[in-house]
């Protein structure tokens, strides 16, 4: 839930089930002052003159890069839930055959991307709410089976996942789509339906040559539909005690300074929230991986003041 404090206006994202029963006052962490907690199962919003406003038209975008370990499946789930969070209608879709972005919500959803694509399921029965403002059309292994019948298609087998997801978008302000590793007909129709590709890149020296690879794989794409653009390059994991992290975020500014985004730190509460079916803002609202995603929300949306 938010919390604004009476005293600065801060807005503090707190966790109701992790606070004891006793415990009816809080500190805020920017001015320093007490403030009541709400009763149980009380929700405080915040005013909606400090709501995000909506961007136009449906913005699609895919969280991709061939090579595993960069972060995609933390980054798909804290964007998508720090979008919710600022306001904005949300949909995650999942298109990974492992379907860990269900587990990372603490979800187990019966149905997903699979049966809405195949039409055996409709939006309603597919999409299911994930929190307030987000929504998830899951993966897992299902999607084994709509890859082969991608491969079946004879002609526009590329466009599968645009045709589905094209009737819904009006309904959403934004569609994430998470991505697998590797390349395979799922993540060419992510390509073929997103106009903004988010590649997250761990600070190693063999991820910088998996994101060259990425970038050949993106513009042979570019070749039969140019909307589609790399507009945000996220270093994750960013520990400065280790020179080789700092030696490659230099050479990721050099080369792409102007799409690259402020770094996600290093920070063990981004592992250990998956564990509890949370997100890093339910999980630790105040740890530095917080932080780096509402730095990322902001950026994201354009707006500064977002969580002021």
């Amino acid at each position: 839930m938010l919390v604004i404090c009476p005293h600065c206006k801060k807005h503090h994202e707190i966790d109701e089930r992790r606070i004891p029963a006793n415990v009816k006052m809080a500190r805020c962490k920017g001015c320093g002052k007490p403030f009541p907690l709400p009763s149980p199962g009380k929700v405080f919003e915040a005013p909606k003159s400090t709501k995000a406003s909506a961007p136009k038209g449906t913005r699609l975008i895919g969280v991709s890069l061939s090579k595993g370990g960069g972060g995609k499946k933390t980054t798909s789930v804290n964007l998508a839930a720090g979008l919710a969070l600022a306001g904005f209608k949300v949909l995650l879709v999942d298109t990974d055959t492992q379907g860990q972005d269900s587990f990372m919500l603490g979800l187990k959803p019966k149905a997903g991307l699979t049966e809405f694509v195949t039409q055996e399921l409709d939006a309603k029965e597919a999409i299911i709410p994930a929190r307030e403002n987000l929504w998830l059309l899951a993966g897992g292994k299902s999607l084994a089976g709509l890859k082969r019948i991608i491969d079946r298609k004879d002609f526009g087998g590329e466009r599968t996942l645009a045709e589905a997801l094209a009737p819904i978008e009006k309904d959403y302000d934004y569609i994430i789509i998470d991505t697998s590793p590797g390349w395979d007909p799922l993540t060419v129709n992510v390509l073929f339906y997103v106009k903004e590709v988010m590649a997250p890149v761990s600070l190693e020296v063999m991820t910088m040559q998996g994101l060259v690879e990425f970038l050949k794989s993106i513009a042979s794409i570019q070749k039969y539909r140019s909307e589609v653009v790399l507009s945000y390059i996220l270093p994750t994991f960013r520990d400065q005690r280790v020179k080789k992290t700092v030696d490659v975020l230099e050479r990721l500014e050099q080369l792409y300074g102007n799409i690259l985004c402020t770094p996600i730190r290093y920070n063990v509460r981004l592992s250990e929230a998956p564990a509890y079916g949370q997100t890093i803002f339910e999980f630790a609202p105040g740890s530095q991986g917080a932080q780096d995603y509402r730095d990322l929300v902001r950026k994201v949306a354009n707006d500064p003041t977002l969580f002021k």
